[in-house]
């Protein structure tokens, strides 16, 4: 494709190969496997960086005639609900272009031209080397985009863009979406007095050498996290290579670099294979192995000789914001609910939203976890949620480790309970709990979620899947966003009705209706366990 200047633009959710086992979620190494094929490739950090490269790749690759792949985290971003501002389609026409004045036609009998051909010794490389012609122009053509697009949304992006750099002493260098979990960890650790910051690079093809040395050069270390593991490869994983030539060069006053007199001390480590979650308490402990002058190599986030040790996990979620943890069963229905409350959040009440499922591939009728965060601004963090104000038990056999791990002070929970009598439910729940509850003024709310979706559901199958969606009706009632936005209960159900319309609309009008039902018996049918049974 690239040999032949077709400028197509691939959207790639990055996976990891199956170089140990099968796994489908998110890696890096399937990209890097094909990084010298001939095609630009940028890395997004969430929904809105996708789709914004999505237009900003098609309009550098139709500008250079080279095929590019616009990356995005398997699963992790691929599969989280976000707040995203689209661009309006007459802007994207506006932005690319009429396809007559950027396409070349290969089929043009008025000028016919070849490709794909054969080649042998005379002319193979004469071809080769010639096509450097097309790749010097995509540089130059990215960055027109890049400026281009910042220009009309307001939305600005770079090959690579430092944060809290300037006087920066120990950076950590990655791409996807674990560097805005970076971001707000910086944030925290300046607080704490450490002269911290980050880059994300977001071009890897071409590679920015001028610019990453930049960046970098003027740091006592750095880190580079990347989401595989080439241990062949002894001098680093890719990035880390590509980082490391682009500072010899520098080094040596080469290709056009500014001769440099020193290279920052560079570290480098394997994070977030397979989706292995990425949290603060990592990128705490990289700054913490750079400042020591730990290991060269290293790990995060599994128990391995090579790991860093976690020694504090703070609470960065967004001030003000909501956050909530869900326990169910693969088949409830739980994870399609909760992309339902994040449309209500996000669509009805206006609030940025982050939905994400803790998916498996053996999800269905095996325990699954879901996650959602509230806030007023965009949520940076793309971690497993530890600190939350709602946990959900759709199934209180559906979690193998304490339900009341992480669940703030004064926070609440709200459970599946076949029990019509708050007193039965309290006595159900194991003293150690209630004493937990009690100690830390955590309430209780319940309903019979099984019972609801059994006598509304039309269709027998359904039963199942709109247990799920009972709980949507507890959240609107347990969080204060319908109250907070002035509307009516009749108002926020159109809202909600919209939202059922979007994601069970091609089931038939009957389906929307039973699951709307389902949301409003929900919503009157909350029960909470009293404070003073709890305080007994």
């Amino acid at each position: 494709i690239s040999g032949k200047r077709l400028p197509v633009v691939f959207n790639i959710g990055a996976r990891a190969l199956t170089s140990q086992a099968l796994n489908v979620h998110a890696g890096h190494d399937d990209l890097m496997s094909v990084a010298d094929v001939g095609w630009g490739m940028v890395f997004g950090r969430n929904a809105q960086e996708a789709a914004d490269f999505c237009l900003i790749t098609r309009r550098a690759a139709e500008a250079s005639e080279t095929p590019f792949f616009n990356v995005q985290d398997g699963f992790l971003t691929t599969h989280t609900v976000e707040t995203a501002r689209l661009p309006e389609l007459e802007f994207m026409k506006e932005y690319i272009g009429a396809p007559s004045e950027k396409l070349t036609n290969l089929m043009d009998p008025d000028n016919p031209m070849m490709i794909g051909v054969v080649q042998n010794q005379d002319s193979y490389m004469k071809g080769k080397i010639a096509q450097r012609w097309y790749y010097d122009r995509v540089k130059p053509a990215l960055a027109e985009a890049f400026e281009v697009f910042g220009k009309k949304t307001g939305r600005k992006y770079d090959f690579v863009v430092p944060y809290r750099c300037e006087d920066a002493e120990y950076i950590l260098v990655g791409m996807g979406s674990y560097m805005e979990t970076t971001e707000v960890t910086v944030d925290y650790l300046r607080e704490q007095g450490v002269k911290a910051g980050c880059v994300t690079v977001y071009c890897f093809r071409p590679f920015p050498m001028y610019e990453i040395v930049t960046a970098l050069k003027n740091c006592k270390a750095f880190s580079v996290f990347e989401r595989l593991d080439d241990p062949l490869s002894t001098t680093g994983n890719h990035l880390t290579r590509e980082i490391k030539a682009a500072f010899c060069d520098a080094l040596a006053g080469q290709l056009g670099h500014e001769r440099i007199e020193r290279v920052p001390r560079i570290y480098s480590g394997s994070a977030g294979l397979g989706s292995r979650d990425v949290r603060p308490a990592d990128i705490i402990a990289t700054f913490d192995n750079m400042s020591n002058d730990g290991q060269d190599f290293f790990c995060v986030g599994i128990d391995h000789t090579l790991s860093l040790i976690r020694t504090n996990d703070p609470d960065l979620r967004p001030p003000g914001g909501f956050s909530m943890r869900g326990h169910s069963v693969g088949g409830f229905g739980s994870v399609t609910t909760n992309k339902v409350i994040a449309t209500i959040a996000g669509q009805v009440f206006g609030k940025d939203v982050q939905a994400y499922p803790k998916y498996g591939s053996e999800k269905k009728g095996l325990p699954t976890t879901y996650y959602l965060t509230i806030g007023d601004k965009h949520i940076k963090s793309h971690s497993e949620l530890e600190f939350v104000d709602l946990i959900i038990l759709n199934d209180v056999n559906a979690i193998l480790a304490n339900p009341l791990n992480g669940v703030v002070d004064g926070g609440a929970i709200f459970m599946q309970a076949a029990q019509e009598e708050p007193e039965e439910v309290w006595n159900r729940i194991p003293p150690r709990h209630q004493k937990s509850i009690r100690d830390r003024k955590i309430r209780i709310f319940f309903c019979d979620t099984v019972k609801i979706a059994r006598e509304v559901a039309s269709v027998a199958d359904l039963q199942m899947r709109m247990q799920g969606i009972v709980t949507l009706g507890a959240f609107l009632k347990l969080t204060p966003y319908a109250k907070d936005s002035g509307m009516s209960d009749e108002q926020v159900m159109v809202g909600v009705e919209g939202a059922l319309r979007k994601y069970f609309g091609k089931r038939g009008e009957r389906v929307v209706q039973d699951n709307l039902t389902c949301v409003k018996r929900g919503y009157n049918e909350l029960q909470e366990v009293p404070t003073d049974m709890i305080q007994g």
